[in-house]
């Protein structure tokens, strides 16, 4: 089930299943002279009541034991939407690299298609010039993955994951009016 926050805009409902604090792991295949590695990521979006979803992603490289080797990528952005179920993100990546994707959520599931429109970059990132990715809302996880191209290589697979909802107990326990001496707690 998803929750719609009452101060949500309006123009945001669509995108309510993204809300949250998201972690889980995927793997990363940077590209030339980089190896393919297992990654972790976590994803925040927030909202503040305006129209637009804050993003937030932290990636980082994992060793064969599944703990943080040292960081891999870190995304943040604003996300909207308009009445056409047209979405439309900012990005900003740690690398130098800033992008402007457009896209469209689907049809009656909870899924977006992105494809880079504009990428600007500083002279010390590396070579990038587009990308395409799928975020999708399966079986109450966020699963995602990004394409990449570059000057010399065609668009191709870069990153994936799936990510699972971080559940704040604080969130669940503010229902709790009463924990009596038989330890059942009442909910309101």
């Amino acid at each position: 089930m998803i929750e719609i926050p009452s101060d949500l805009h309006p123009d945001l409902v669509p995108l309510a299943f993204l809300l949250g604090n998201w972690t889980g792991a995927g793997v990363a295949e940077p590209g030339a002279g980089e190896e393919k590695c297992n990654f972790g990521q976590e994803v925040t979006f927030t909202h503040d009541g305006r129209d637009f979803l804050e993003y937030v992603s932290h990636s980082w490289r994992l060793d064969s034991e599944g703990k943080k080797v040292a960081p891999l990528e870190t995304e943040t952005g604003y996300w909207r939407i308009d009445k056409d179920r047209q979405v439309s993100v900012v990005m900003i990546r740690d690398q130098g690299i800033a992008e402007v994707w457009y896209g469209e959520l689907a049809d009656q599931k909870p899924q977006i298609d992105l494809a880079t429109d504009a990428v600007a970059r500083t002279a010390p990132a590396a070579p990038y010039s587009g990308g395409k990715r799928l975020y999708g809302y399966v079986n109450g996880d966020l699963m995602w993955v990004g394409e990449k191209a570059t000057p010399d290589e065609p668009l191709r697979p870069y990153m994936s994951a799936q990510l699972k909802k971080v559940v704040d107990p604080s969130e669940w326990a503010k229902d709790v009016v009463d924990l009596p001496d038989d330890g059942i707690a009442f909910f309101k």
